[in-house]
């Protein structure tokens, strides 16, 4: 085991329509993908498609949606340790605009206690806050045992501040922030206030502000994708961590600017393709998203 990733399992069911019928209506998809779906399990898969097989444990029912996730996890290499639940989460997901709607049905009542695994090799860990009781096991497990630990931080749930203890690397959303009742300064002094030692928040078309160890408050800037480029924005973020997962995997002693810089190419890449499994990265797209994608021009600092 490289990595482990924790969190809840979907499949997520994305489509382009103008419009959605109501009452006694009907209407017809311009297009439509089926693929995986999850924070961390999407984060799990981009890694995997970058080169970093990873583990990864998640809500697993025994249907056939089920089947379909398990087919699609051995076909990109990755292992997973599924926790029982009685059916299998389903997201239906509308991209408009640069931006997404969600319809989610979902079964996070677990059946059974969570699997204590083997660490042995282990060097890091990303979860997404789904799956409380094994989050906060394996982030305390880790960094006992020097393992990195990565959050993403999508939403403050009711574990929040005490896995944050235990978590090195910190990337948390606007909508944290907004619950919070924090500005985006103020978010990343609660970041370091409770130990994490990288701790950023991403803000989409405005990138990303992140502070490193003692380091002041940086920014770095989204990339500048043409806006008729933009398809679906869903699982953007989910890429950005697996992507920087991978790049910590990959080269441990390089900077994390270094890190974030290729993880901002790879959600670049993303946001130009329909569903999860098409918006996954290979290392030559996130090298072309590196080359012929401009920095978006500078936007007031963050209050």
């Amino acid at each position: 085991m490289q990595a482990l990733f924790i969190g809840q399992a979907y499949i997520d069911i994305t489509f382009l329509t103008d419009t959605l019928p109501t009452g006694d209506e009907k209407a017809i998809a311009r297009d439509y993908a089926v693929s995986f779906g999850g924070n961390a399990v999407n984060a799990a898969f981009t890694c995997a498609r970058l080169g970093v097989q990873p583990d990864l444990m998640c809500s697993q029912a025994d249907d056939w949606l089920a089947r379909m996730f398990l087919d699609m996890a051995a076909q990109y290499g990755v292992t997973v340790h599924g926790r029982k639940v009685h059916e299998s989460s389903l997201s239906f997901i509308m991209p408009k605009g640069g931006k997404r709607a969600i319809v989610r049905c979902r079964d996070n009542d677990f059946l059974h206690p969570f699997q204590k695994l083997n660490l042995s090799g282990c060097r890091a860990l990303h979860l997404d806050g789904h799956m409380p009781d094994a989050a906060l096991y394996y982030a305390r497990a880790c960094r006992e045992a020097g393992i990195l630990t990565s959050l993403d931080g999508g939403a403050v749930r009711e574990d929040t501040e005490e896995l944050l203890r235990f978590i090195d690397v910190a990337i948390v959303s606007a909508r944290f922030c907004e619950q919070l009742n924090l500005s985006v300064p103020d978010t990343l002094a609660y970041l370091r206030e409770r130990g994490c030692r990288v701790g950023g928040v991403t803000l989409g078309e405005e990138g990303m502000y992140w502070y490193e160890g003692t380091s002041p408050m940086r920014h770095l800037p989204a990339l500048d994708v043409p806006s008729d480029k933009v398809i679906d924005t869903n699982g953007a973020g989910d890429v950005f961590h697996g992507a920087y997962i991978n790049a910590f995997l990959t080269s441990p002693d390089a900077p994390w600017s270094k890190h974030f810089t290729f993880a901002r190419a790879a959600s670049a890449h993303a946001i130009q393709h329909l569903g999860n499994e098409a918006s996954l990265p290979a290392l030559s797209d996130v090298c072309a998203a590196m080359a012929s994608l401009p920095e978006r021009p500078p936007t007031p600092a963050q209050g």
